[in-house]
C-alpha cells in the first residue's frame, strides 16, 4: 500500500462525510446519498455480508420490527478516532455510542468504513461491531 499522503483538510473532508452521514440518520434518502449503491456491510445483528442498498433496506427493516418492542434511541454520537487518505481512498474508524432510552450507559460501536472519491466521498464498505462488556 502507498504511504498516508494525506493533508488535514482531506482527513478533515472525509471527517466530515461521516459526521453528514450520522446527521443523516432517520431520512434514508439523505443517508444513502453518502453510500456506493454497491456498498458492502458487515454488520453485528447480520448473520451474513450485505451487498447493495437493497440488502442495506432488507436489515433496516428488520431492525424498524425489532425496535418496535426495545428501548428508544435517544441519541447517536460518532466519534471519528482516525483518518487515513491514500488519493481516492479513505478509511476512517469510529466509535460510535448510541444512547438508549433508559440504559445506564451508550452502546458503543466500533466502525470502519473504507471511501472511494468519485463525484465525491462515498463508502464502500462499512464494517460495525458490537463492542462487547468488558472489550
Amino acid at each position: 500500500m502507498t504511504e498516508n499522503v494525506a493533508t488535514e483538510p482531506a482527513r478533515a473532508e472525509v471527517a466530515e462525510v461521516i459526521a453528514s452521514l450520522y446527521r443523516s440518520l432517520g431520512d434514508r434518502p439523505a443517508f444513502d446519498a453518502h453510500l456506493d449503491p454497491a456498498i458492502t456491510i458487515w454488520e453485528s445483528d447480520a448473520p451474513e455480508l450485505l451487498r447493495g442498498l437493497p440488502a442495506l433496506d432488507d436489515l433496516r427493516d428488520r431492525r424498524a420490527a425489532d425496535r418496535a418492542a426495545g428501548p428508544t434511541v435517544l441519541g447517536v454520537a460518532p466519534e471519528v478516532i482516525g483518518v487515513d487518505v491514500w488519493g481516492e481512498t479513505a478509511l476512517v474508524r469510529t466509535l460510535l455510542r448510541v444512547e438508549l432510552e433508559g440504559a445506564a450507559a451508550p452502546v458503543v460501536h466500533r466502525v470502519t468504513d473504507v471511501l472511494r472519491r468519485t463525484d465525491r466521498w462515498r463508502i464502500v464498505h462499512h464494517h460495525a461491531e458490537l463492542e462487547r462488556a468488558g472489550s
